[in-house]
């Protein structure tokens, strides 16, 4: 298989090479559930303040890959002895990491907590595809059958933290550093501006104290920021807190979040109520059969933002005689 590209706004070209993990990598990236986060926008509805803002988890997930495998450099300086398998997973982590995110995203996850909805929880969805699956044969096909729940485990934070684990989920991981660079760059905020490749140039492996309030644990293996990166690690904290209100906790997002939150939690209510009239919606839409199997992690994949925005037609047309109908019913 020759070099894969894919042209990204952030990074330029993201290659994946012919090693043997990067050619498994990118199957996994033509499987379905991944293809999948095409239509799944990263920043929700933040396009509604921020038209750019429209850049999908697909983007993001492989610009995690892209950010991992430059923080995987910074491993390399400091460990000399191979650490090829630890490595391997971990950076497979980082590409899949993200798999499980429903529609809209975070939005999602507030129905599912309202409603008791498992897979409507992306790390719960995730870590579902990554150990079963077409995810799941594409890793073992290659590297056996461990390796899919060595991959899950490293993003659910089990088993023993390494060095590698920090590419994946520490205070200056692979995903913080993309997003952040990625939802400037999409938003056009000026804002939260950082110094990546100084950050990357006097990045280190030190070892850190971890416990619980005054309580020690013990000391981990993470990266730690020399001294020359002072000033540009206080402006990679202070982009992080400006992003939160500029964009994230946007007063019209939120907005929007809090309709569709209870547009969807309305419908699974309808159809959990045998009120598919009430809906708008025929039968076999993937929202109605979400709700009425809301287990199936089939029917959680069809799933994303297309399905719900196609669905506001057919709701808005569900008529106010199926409301009155319901509505005589809950009165008698």
């Amino acid at each position: 298989m020759a070099h894969q590209r894919i042209r990204d706004p952030l990074l330029d070209l993201v290659e994946f090479s012919t090693s043997e993990l990067e050619r498994t990598l990118w199957k996994v990236l033509q499987t379905r559930p991944f293809q999948r986060l095409r239509r799944v926008k990263q920043l929700g509805f933040s396009d509604l303040v921020y038209p750019g803002a429209s850049h999908s988890r697909f983007a993001h997930s492989v610009g995690v890959f892209y950010t991992a495998r430059q923080l995987m450099e910074v491993v390399h300086r400091h460990v000399s002895e191979d650490q090829s398998s630890k490595e391997w997973k971990a950076l497979a982590a980082s590409l899949v990491h993200d798999l499980g995110h429903g529609p809209f995203s975070h939005a999602f996850e507030k129905v599912g907590k309202r409603l008791g909805l498992k897979l409507a929880d992306h790390e719960t969805m995730s870590d579902t595809l990554i150990r079963q699956g077409e995810v799941a044969e594409v890793f073992q096909e290659q590297f056996g059958r461990g390796f899919a729940d060595d991959v899950a485990d490293i993003i659910k934070k089990d088993g023993v933290k390494t060095v590698q684990h920090a590419v994946v989920s520490s205070q200056f991981d692979a995903d913080r550093l993309d997003y952040m660079r990625r939802d400037r760059l999409m938003t056009g905020t000026q804002h939260a501006a950082i110094d990546f490749p100084w950050l990357i140039a006097n990045l280190e492996i030190g070892s850190v104290a971890i416990g619980v309030d005054d309580t020690p644990l013990g000391t981990i293996e993470t990266f730690v920021l020399g001294p020359k990166a002072i000033h540009a690690a206080e402006a990679f904290i202070l982009g992080l807190f400006q992003l939160y209100p500029t964009v994230y906790f946007h007063k019209a997002t939120r907005g929007a979040e809090k309709i569709f939150t209870e547009l969807l939690v309305r419908i699974v209510t309808l159809v959990r109520e045998e009120n598919l009239a009430a809906t708008g919606l025929p039968r076999n839409h993937p929202l109605v059969r979400f709700a009425q199997s809301p287990v199936d992690i089939d029917v959680a994949l069809t799933l994303d933002d297309t399905v719900v925005w196609g669905a506001l037609t057919q709701m808005s047309e569900a008529g106010p005689l199926s409301f009155r109908v319901l509505g005589s019913a809950q009165r008698s």
